[in-house]
């Protein structure tokens, strides 16, 4: 019964990012399309994987970061005086394209961060969903293998922040599995839910106990992303199902909603507390327009959400245009 249902649920996968996807249907009759990487060996570094920084000096040129060398940071326009963001995309992403690459401008505008990208698309491309899922780990072990050479090169835990987009804020949370103590701050962009609820185990996945904070905002709750709470702070936005910039059909409209998590804290990071959520229950989505609003202090969501708060916080945009994203 169980395998069968993680059939129907790959099938389901599948099918969404089938629909998504650029190429077209006639992929499918290339036999390099189905070629997917499992990797069954976890030893860091790994050529699958690669780390890049962009910096205040840099731009949007990005810098190879290779762990093994010691100088690497240090020739790299690295300040250790900065602030760190650690980035790591999701399914079938990049961290050249959107929604990596509009958080990472979003860092560069303020001037105060040094920015790490952690790039494993070729071990996560479409449709290798279940291959991806697996391979989260290895990539999770190799993320820790980055913030240690940060730390071990003047890096700061309490002004690191590790920030994941879909399957990568699950792997934000496994950096702590590979650490002595676990992460200052982890930020969950509408963590994956498929095949992730019914199979993964506790350890792959983000959780509260992976940092001393862990915020995690909804914008697909219960279709791509995963529901309820999360974190220890969860935003559970325009009712954390569907957004309303994202239009078209329902497969469409899910893809967008599920991108959108990273518009939205990219806002904050520019733009302060511009995005202000209100205590509620913690169910995410909400089902019905009575959002569960509860009594309490408003706070800020993203990048000014104070340390230390805990619970649900409904909020609701004003604009029907907060991300570029092609619909």
């Amino acid at each position: 019964m169980k395998i069968t249902r993680f059939c129907l649920l790959s099938l389901s996968v599948f099918g969404i990012y089938f629909k998504e996807t650029h190429g077209g249907i006639w992929n499918i009759w290339d036999l390099n399309y189905w070629r997917c990487i499992l990797k069954k060996y976890y030893q860091c570094p790994d050529n699958d994987i690669r780390y890049y920084l962009y910096t205040p000096h840099s731009g949007t040129k990005r810098i190879t970061i290779d762990i093994r060398n010691r100088y690497s940071l240090k020739y790299s326009n690295f300040n250790p005086e900065k602030k760190n963001v650690i980035i790591i995309h999701g399914f079938n992403g990049t961290e050249s394209r959107s929604p990596i690459t509009i958080l990472r401008n979003a860092y560069l505008s303020t001037k105060k961060y040094n920015i790490f990208t952690v790039d494993w698309s070729p071990i996560t491309h479409f449709p290798c969903y279940v291959s991806a899922l697996s391979n989260t780990r290895i990539v999770g072990q190799c993320s820790a293998k980055l913030y240690s050479f940060i730390m071990n090169n003047g890096g700061v835990a309490t002004e690191t922040t590790c920030i994941g987009h879909s399957l990568g804020a699950h792997i934000c949370g496994m950096i702590s599995n590979h650490l002595d103590k676990k992460q200052h701050k982890v930020v969950g962009l509408d963590p994956a839910r498929p095949l992730i609820d019914d199979f993964a185990d506790p350890q792959f996945r983000l959780s509260k106990d992976d940092a001393y904070q862990v915020q995690v905002i909804h914008t697909n709750a219960g279709f791509l992303g995963e529901s309820n709470q999360v974190g220890h702070v969860d935003f559970c936005v325009n009712g954390g199902r569907f957004q309303p910039s994202c239009y078209g059909h329902r497969l469409r409209r899910a893809r967008c909603s599920h991108f959108q998590s990273a518009c939205y804290y990219a806002q904050t990071v520019r733009y302060g507390t511009s995005i202000i959520g209100r205590p509620c229950t913690a169910m995410c989505p909400k089902t019905t327009s009575n959002w569960g609003l509860l009594p309490g202090k408003s706070i800020p969501m993203g990048e000014e959400t104070p340390f230390g708060v805990h619970g649900t916080y409904c909020v609701q945009t004003n604009s029907h245009k907060d991300c570029p994203f092609f619909q």
